[in-house]
This record gives structure tokens, sequence and C-alpha cells, in this order.
């Protein structure tokens, strides 16, 4: 059974003028369940994650401060949202969603959560609406548990995965592969095991081709027995923050061949939904959805 970690999103503060729906999260599931695709059994609802799994990953001094809201204006600034205690929470939850889609993951092949794929967060501080690293945490978790030797991180979203590079820069049990706009946000771009920058306009062949070569040759030389994936859309053509040029079937396509690799080699994978911010709210649902109407095509 496809299991779906999903927090509902009324909580979020809204930045002022904020520019992408954080709707998303409460039509997503909405649309999956009015379509058949899922079924209220297939969602749970993430605890809150206990303090041991968050310091495992973030330093105990940025944590303190995220916790007590007492980041500098300038820190709050970097992360792109007022900080608020419901807002703290609700990252402590999906957060949670994650490493529990890991043991989901485990049992069924796959698990997704309808949130997370927190990619800019760092061991020491937020960035770019993250504030911790969900995909992180929940790595750390599988290896100290003995659950995972050897884990492929595969970020797909527009934008490079800098903080989960940074967190695993020393960690040869993690490898992080990051396909990503060049000329998009960060600025300053970390160096992942294998960074991928693509040029602006880049369309949905060269796309397609690259990673599909680049995931082909990672399976078989890192050999990884568990992969996380986070899944932005806002690669799609019509993305306002993205800059490249992928058509939704493009995007379709880079999950069929992401998920059907991990199912062909029985590695489990979690997937994470990272970005996507394109001006008609539809071409966010259809391509977000895609991803879990395909998990359910190829894993049952």
């Amino acid at each position: 059974m496809l299991k779906i970690a999903w927090t509902p999103a009324y909580v979020l503060p809204l930045p002022p003028n904020h520019r992408f729906p954080m709707s998303k999260y409460e039509v997503l599931p909405q649309q999956l369940l009015y379509e058949d695709t899922i079924s209220e059994a297939n969602i749970f609802n993430p605890t809150p994650l206990t303090e041991h799994w968050i310091l495992r990953t973030h330093d105990e001094l940025y944590w303190r401060k995220l916790s007590s809201l007492s980041l500098s204006p300038q820190e709050v600034r970097r992360t792109g949202f007022p900080l608020t205690k419901a807002l703290v929470n609700r990252e402590i939850i999906i957060a949670n969603g994650t490493l529990q889609c890991t043991l989901f993951a485990h049992q069924f092949g796959i698990a997704m959560n309808i949130a997370g794929g927190t990619h800019h967060a760092f061991t020491d501080r937020g960035e770019g609406f993250c504030l911790l690293n969900d995909i992180a945490i929940a790595a750390n978790y599988l290896l100290d548990e003995k659950l995972a030797a050897k884990i492929l991180v595969v970020d797909l979203d527009v934008h490079q995965g800098n903080g989960t590079a940074q967190i695993f820069k020393q960690e040869s049990r993690v490898f992080t592969f990051s396909m990503h706009g060049a000329n998009n946000y960060p600025l300053k771009k970390e160096q992942s095991d294998l960074d991928i920058a693509l040029k602006d306009f880049t369309t949905d062949d060269f796309y397609l081709s690259t990673l599909e070569a680049n995931l082909h040759h990672l399976i078989e030389h890192v050999q990884p027995d568990f992969i996380f994936y986070q899944s932005g859309v806002d690669i799609l053509e019509t993305d306002k923050l993205g800059k490249l040029s992928i058509t939704r079937e493009g995007c379709k396509q880079r999950d069929r061949f992401v998920l059907g690799a991990a199912k062909r080699n029985k590695i489990p994978i979690v997937v994470s939904m990272g970005g996507g911010y394109s001006p008609d709210f539809k071409d966010i649902i259809e391509a977000h959805a895609n991803t879990f109407r395909l998990a359910q095509e190829i894993f049952f």
C-alpha cells in the first residue's frame, strides 16, 4: 500500500506578497482522493519529531534559537517566512513525516510526503523557505538505526540542494546528486557529490537523456540501498521561479524514470514534494499529482 504523509497547511504563516501557493498542500490530497488515485487509508498524519533526531543533523545552537523563536532578523529574512511557533511545529512534523516514510518504504517499496524536500536547510541555518532538512534528518536516522548502509539523494528540484550537500559533505555513506538550473537560486552553490548545472531553457530531450545516463551510472556504481527523491516541479516551463523549459509530460517522464529505476533495482524510495511555482495553479497540482499517480502505477 502506498503510504503518504500529510501535514495540514493551515498553520503556515504567509509572508507579505508571498510568491508560492501554500494551498497546494491542501488541494493535492483532495485531488488525489477525488480521482481515486488514493483513499483515506493511504494517508497518515505524522507525529512531531523528537529532538534527538533534530540534533543528530542540526547544530544545537541553531535549534535552540529556532525553537525559542530567537533567530536574528537577518536569519529570519533568510528563511523567507515570518518566524512563528506554528511554523516551527509544522517543520518538526514534516521532518518526521519523511522519517516515518522510510519505514513504510522498507515495507512497501515507496512512501511519499505531501511536503518536505526542504533541501536549503543547512546544519546551522535555514534558507529559502526551509528550516529543518527533512531528507538529511531521515537519512541520518536510517544510518544510525542501521536500516541503510549507502544512501542516494536524487534532488531534481530546479534549485540546487545546497543544504543537503553541506550536511553530507563529509559523510561517505550518503551520495548527493543535484540536477538544477545553473543560473537559479542559490547564487552561491555548495558542492554535491554530483552536480549537473543546466543551462536556461533546457528542454525535455536533453534533460531526460542527461538524467537517464547519470542515474543509471549512479545506481550501478554507488549501489545505494535507499533513495531519497526530491521531486520539485519547478522545472516546468511555466514556473515563474525556474528558468528551464520542461513540459508537464517531460516532468512526468522524469518521475517515471526515477521511480521505475528504484522499482527495477528493488531500492526503497521516499519521495518529498519540493517546489512548484507556476502562475496557473492547475499546472502545479497536475505536475505534483502525476508523481503520486505514477507511484501507484509502478509500485502497486
